[in-house]
This record gives structure tokens, C-alpha cells and sequence, in this order.
């Protein structure tokens, strides 16, 4: 498809701001919120002890890779749903939200089902510690239970940040946050007469939350929505003849987010395989960085959901000043939110009550991350964001297994393994990736191969 070449190399169309920034606003709060409820569970667990938090770190990289995956169908409704509603046609993106649920919950299905039956073997895989195995048993006993919750919500409010209406994600993530914080406060440490559950608390926490955040997305779609009026029946029936269309465009990211997932399960192995301190410092480093870089991270949402929009709108002569636009744009969020992680690293290390040596470990790993962060804020925005919403949902996938299983694992491993490196060179392997992929995506970005209409005539 060739495009319109010349104009103005910062495009000047306010639409391309409104509708970028509002949802990444939305976009963002909403998952500050929904990280929060992961730091708040942190802190507290943290406060009550290491082994309960190293036990949630490694158990948590089942629902990593569940949400990895889940992602993918989520990523899979963006898309197309974007460039249907560019069209302004909602009749197919309800049949497309319809199959997107029905996968989804068919993998919380399989998700639940192995937690169930092998949860010692699963955790040992990541860890072998026997107290956090012990710990990360007891927290998925509950926590198998959001499987099944999480997986509708998830599809559920990608669909409507599809229309353009994210701002629901982040009422349901706000009440959840309420709700989490005051029960892991309650339960974990046995606070105004509730019983003093420990890792087991937490776990029930979090469960109520998703619970209670599905409950209000499908209040939402079935009784105040006004873009897709969604009813019950449309999720339960299915048109197949859009399920090649939805599998085409989800299972490259799918795939994508299922070895990105088993690469992380991987990557907390190998770190979980050197000590305790280790697990729990690489924890708090990740969540703690992913907080401070949310807007980055939103943006590839965002991205998808504006250029998918563009795309399927016909204005293909919007779309080489609209791509480099938003380039600058993640550059200049990308260097802004480094430098929160690094000025901010001591402040939040500061906010767990753990040994010396484990907040000394936080603290490198939070130095590296401010590095890398630069490179995440620009690379996964790009690829998952610009490229995939123009409608290539394929190069994603392939960019990220090369450097992931050519570069980081193996590096990673013989750091950590063979040549017994220090926790924090191993951890710069593991994240060099966020650097390295910059500029392949950089290059195939403005070549602008990858915009494809997917909508049907």
C-alpha cells in the first residue's frame, strides 16, 4: 500500500492528540491503579515477610504469563476493533468482542486447571526454596480462582478501549484498588478482628477485587454503554465466519505474549536459582519501575488504538506524520519517566520494611531499570502499539523471540550459571533487550510497510 509522501514531518491534526492523549491518560491511570494493587500487596507482604513476598513474586509469574497471553486477545480486539470503529461499524466488532471473550476464558480455563492439579511442580519450576515454594503454594490455592475472573474483564475492557471509551477500566481499577488495600490490610495482618492470614490474605484480596471489577464491566456494557450496546446474548452467541479474521490478527501477539510470558517465568528462575534476596529485590525493582513507567507503556494501547483508527478510516495520508509524531512523543516519555525511576529508587526501596542486602539489590536493579526503561518506553510502543494497530500483528512476535531466546536467556543464564556474575551484571542481561530492540523497530517503523486495512469491505 503506498503512502501519501511530504507534509509536515510533526503532524499538526489536533485529532491525532485528542485521541492519543485522552486514552493514554485513561489508559495509564488505569494501570497505575491496577500496578498499585499489585504494590500495595508488595509493601504489605514485604512488611510481614520476605519469604511471603518472594512466595507472590514467583507464584504472581503464572498470572504474568496468563496475562502475556490474554494480552494477545486483547491486543487481537484493539485492532480490529479500532478499524472498525475508524469505519464506523459496531456490528462486527460485537461479534469480534464475542470470540475474543470465548478464547479468553477458555484459557483461564486451562490456567485454572494446571494451578489445580500440579501447584508444587509449578512453582518449583521458578524457585527451589522450599519456604517459598511452601508460601507460593498456600497463595495459589486462592489466587487460581482470579484465572477465570481476570480473563473476561481483561477482553472485556480491551473491547472498549477499542471505541475509545477507556475511562471504565480505570472506574473498576480505582474501586478495585480500595477494595484490595483495605482487605490485605485486614487479612494479612489480622487487623479489626479479621484473622491474621498472611500470603493467604493477600490472595483472598485480590480475588474479591477482580471479582468485584468484572461485576462493574458488565454493569457498565450491558446498562450504560451507548457505542456497542452489548447485550448477554451477543457474548454468549458466536459468528463464525469472523473467527479466521480474529485468529489472523490475534495469535501472531498471542504467541508473542505466551514466550514473553514463559521468557519471564525463565528470567524470575534463574534469578529465584541464586537467592531469596535476589526474588524479593527483583520484585519490588519491577513493579516499582513498571509504576513510574506506566505512561510508556499505556502508550502502545493508545497508539493501536489511534493509528488502528486512521487506518481504517481510509486517511492513509495521516499516517507518516502521525507515526512520527508519536516516535517523539514515547522518546521524550521514555526519558522523562527514566528519570523518575532514578530519582525516585531510594524513596520506594525505602517503603519496605526488608534486610539491608535486599534493599541494596533493589536499588541496583531500579538503577539499571531507569536505563532500560528509555528503550522499553519507545520499542514496546512502537512494535505493539504503531506496527500492530496498522494492521502487522506478526512482527511483533518475531522480533521479540529473536532477542529474547538468541540474547537474553542464554546470556542471562551463563552470567548467572556459568560464569557466577554478580546479581546485578545478570540482571543488565536480562534487560538489554528493551536497549537492543530500538533499532530494528526504528527501521521497520518508517519504512511503513505494515499498514494493512483489516476490516472487511
Amino acid at each position: 500500500m503506498e503512502l501519501a509522501r511530504g507534509g509536515p514531518f510533526f503532524s499538526r491534526d489536533k485529532n491525532l492528540y485528542k485521541t492519543f492523549f485522552s486514552l493514554l491518560i485513561v489508559i495509564t491511570l488505569q494501570g497505575i491503579i491496577t500496578l498499585g494493587v499489585n504494590l500495595a500487596d508488595n509493601i504489605m507482604l514485604g512488611n510481614y515477610s520476605e519469604t511471603a513476598i518472594s512466595g507472590a513474586a514467583v507464584t504472581n509469574q503464572l498470572h504474568f504469563l496468563l496475562q502475556m497471553t490474554v494480552g494477545g486477545i486483547g491486543a487481537g480486539i484493539v485492532v480490529l476493533g479500532a478499524q472498525y470503529w475508524g469505519k464506523g461499524e459496531t456490528e462486527p466488532i460485537r461479534k469480534i468482542i464475542s470470540i475474543g471473550v470465548k478464547f479468553s476464558f477458555a484459557l483461564g480455563i486451562v490456567f485454572f486447571a494446571a494451578a489445580s492439579i500440579f501447584p508444587r511442580g509449578l512453582i518449583s519450576l521458578l524457585t527451589n526454596d522450599a519456604a517459598v515454594i511452601d508460601e507460593g503454594v498456600r497463595y495459589l490455592s486462592v489466587i487460581r480462582f482470579t484465572f477465570l475472573v481476570y480473563t473476561i474483564s481483561t477482553a472485556l475492557i480491551s473491547s472498549l478501549q477499542s471505541v475509545q471509551s477507556a475511562y471504565i477500566g480505570t472506574i473498576t481499577a480505582s474501586t478495585t484498588i480500595v477494595i484490595n488495600i483495605c482487605l490485605n490490610y485486614c487479612l494479612i495482618f489480622g487487623n479489626f478482628g479479621f484473622p491474621r492470614l498472611g500470603i493467604l490474605g493477600a490472595a483472598i484480596a485480590t480475588l474479591t477485587s477482580r471479582v468485584v471489577e468484572l461485576i462493574i464491566v458488565l454493569s457498565y456494557l450491558f446498562f450504560k454503554d451507548k457505542k456497542l450496546r452489548i447485550k448477554p446474548r451477543d457474548l454468549l452467541r458466536t459468528d463464525l465466519s469472523y473467527i479466521p479474521d480474529f485468529v489472523k490478527v490475534s495469535l501472531p501477539v498471542c504467541i508473542a505474549g505466551i514466550q514473553w510470558g514463559i521468557a519471564q517465568a525463565v528470567q524470575t528462575s534463574i534469578l529465584g536459582h541464586m537467592s531469596q534476596s535476589v526474588i524479593a529485590a527483583s520484585a519490588i525493582a519491577s513493579i516499582v519501575s513498571m509504576l513510574l513507567a506506566s505512561f510508556g507503556m499505556s502508550g502502545a494501547n493508545a497508539s493501536s488504538v489511534t493509528i488502528g483508527k486512521v487506518v481504517g478510516a481510509g486517511q492513509f495520508d495521516k499516517i507518516r506524520s502521525y507515526t512520527r509524531t508519536l516516535q517523539m512523543i514515547f522518546i521524550g516519555i521514555g526519558i522523562f519517566s527514566g528519570a523518575l525511576i532514578f530519582c525516585l529508587k531510594d524513596v520506594a526501596v525505602g517503603l519496605y520494611a526488608v534486610s539491608p542486602e535486599t534493599a541494596t539489590l533493589a536499588k541496583q536493579f531500579l538503577l539499571v531499570l531507569s536505563v532500560a526503561t528509555i528503550g522499553s518506553c519507545y520499542e514496546y510502543p512502537v512494535e505493539g502499539g504503531i506496527i500492530a494497530g496498522g494492521g502487522n500483528t506478526k512482527y511483533q512476535s518475531y522480533v521479540d523471540i529473536l532477542f529474547m531466546w538468541l540474547f537474553t536467556i542464554p546470556f542471562s543464564a551463563l552470567s548467572a550459571f556459568v560464569f557466577k556474575f554478580p546479581p546485578i551484571i545478570t540482571f543488565c542481561f536480562l534487560k538489554f533487550d528493551q536497549l537492543g530492540k530500538c533499532l530494528p523497530n526504528a527501521i521497520v517503523c518508517n519504512r511503513f510497510r505494515w499498514v494493512r486495512r483489516l476490516t472487511r469491505d
